[in-house]
């Protein structure tokens, strides 16, 4: 299975992507991710304003498969959260690093940066370096 990796993203080992903007970080979960649950067909996102901590359940992705959580890679409050996705779940499989984004955080520990995955290592924990 070939997966994309982008080279600007950090990782978690839950398989959470993060893209920072300034102090706001745009959270989904990554291609690999999205392959293993196969079809996506519902999504339930944190509520702005809600105060997440790393690695706290920040969201729910169900598939024809299964359903899991998905994780905050930080702590912050979420600012944001990708409407689109909840009439539309199938954006995961078919745009996990863009339209398939989950929420939307701002940085209340940026510290915690230095715990998430560069792209060689994230690929390496998949199995895909």
């Amino acid at each position: 299975m070939s997966v994309n990796v982008p080279p600007d993203l950090k990782y978690t080992k839950s398989h959470e992507w993060m893209r920072l903007e300034g102090d706001t970080a745009t959270v989904g979960i990554t291609d690999y991710a999205q392959h293993e649950l196969t079809d996506v067909v519902f999504v339930e996102l944190p509520a702005p304003g809600r105060q997440l901590k790393a690695g706290e359940a920040a969201a729910v992705v169900e598939s024809v498969k299964t359903a899991t959580d998905v994780y905050s890679p930080l702590s912050g409050e979420v600012v944001a959260a990708n409407e689109a996705l909840v009439q539309n779940p199938a954006l995961v499989n078919s745009d996990p690093y863009g339209a398939g984004w989950f929420y939307r955080l701002r940085l209340g520990e940026p510290a915690e940066l230095a715990a998430l995955l560069a792209p060689e290592a994230y690929r390496e924990l998949i199995g895909s370096g």
